[in-house]
C-alpha cells in the first residue's frame, strides 16, 4: 500500500503504517482462542495450542484474501505456532504468552536505544513512507520531536509488561488472554494519539511540519 504525504498528517495515518487496527485486532485473536480452548477443555494445554492454530490459520487465510502480504500472514501465523510449542514444551499454559513478554521487552529496549542514538523509530518509519528516507534527520527541531514523540511508544511496551509479567509469574492464563486483548489496539490508539500530539507540540511555531523537513 502505498502512503502519501497528506496520510500522515494525523495519527491514523500512523495506524496504517504500523499495520491499522484490522492487523492489531487480528493479532489478539489467537491468544484468546488459546484461552478459550484452554478453559472449556478442562485446561487442555494441547487443545488451547490448537484453538489457536485453527484461529491463526482462519486469519491468515483471510488477511490473505484481503490482499495482505504474505511474507507478514506468515511471520504472524510463525508467532503462533512459537507460541504453542514453548508451551506445549513447558507444560504451562502460561508460557504461550512468553513469546509476546519477550517482544515487548525488546521492543521497549530496540526503540529506547533508537531514542538515545538519536534515530528514534518513529522518524524513520515516517521517513520512509513519506520517501524522505533520512533527511528528516538533518532538520535538528524534526529530529528532537521525532525523538520525543517516539518515548511514547517505550512506555507503551512498559505498560504491558507491566500487566503481563506479574499474571505470567501468577499462572492466570485467562487473565493473559484478556488483557491481550485489552492491551493491544486500545493502548496503540491512545499511543497513536499521544504521539502525534507530543510531536506536534514539539514542533516550533511556523515549522511546515513533518511533510517538509527544514535543511540548511
Amino acid at each position: 500500500m502505498r502512503v502519501s504525504a497528506h496520510d500522515l498528517e494525523g495519527p491514523d495515518s500512523l495506524a496504517r503504517l504500523l499495520g491499522g487496527r484490522a492487523g492489531a485486532i487480528d493479532a489478539t485473536l489467537p491468544p484468546l482462542a488459546f484461552g478459550v480452548g484452554w478453559l472449556v477443555s478442562g485446561r487442555s494445554i494441547g487443545l488451547g495450542v490448537l484453538a489457536a492454530l485453527v484461529t491463526g490459520a482462519i486469519v491468515a487465510g483471510w488477511r490473505l484474501r484481503r490482499g495482505t502480504r504474505p511474507r507478514a500472514v506468515l511471520i504472524g501465523l510463525l508467532g503462533v505456532c512459537g507460541a504453542g510449542l514453548i508451551a506445549m514444551y513447558t507444560g504451562r499454559a502460561q508460557d504461550f504468552f512468553l513469546l509476546q513478554i519477550l517482544s515487548n521487552g525488546a521492543s521497549a529496549l530496540a526503540w529506547l536505544v533508537s531514542i538515545a542514538v538519536r534515530w528514534p523509530f518513529l522518524g524513520l518509519i515516517a521517513g520512509a513512507a513519506l520517501g524522505q528516507k533520512t533527511r528528516w534527520r538533518k532538520d535538528p527541531a524534526l529530529l528532537r520531536a521525532y525523538n520525543r514523540a517516539s518515548v511514547v511508544w517505550v512506555f507503551q511496551y512498559l505498560i504491558r509488561l507491566l500487566v503481563f509479567v506479574p499474571l505470567w509469574w501468577l499462572g492466570w492464563v485467562e487473565a493473559l488472554a484478556v488483557t491481550r486483548v485489552a492491551l493491544t489496539w486500545p493502548l496503540i490508539a491512545a499511543c497513536l494519539a499521544i504521539s502525534w500530539w507530543v510531536l506536534r507540540r514539539s514542533l516550533p511555531p511556523g515549522h511546515p511540519g513533518i511533510r517538509h523537513p527544514q535543511i540548511d
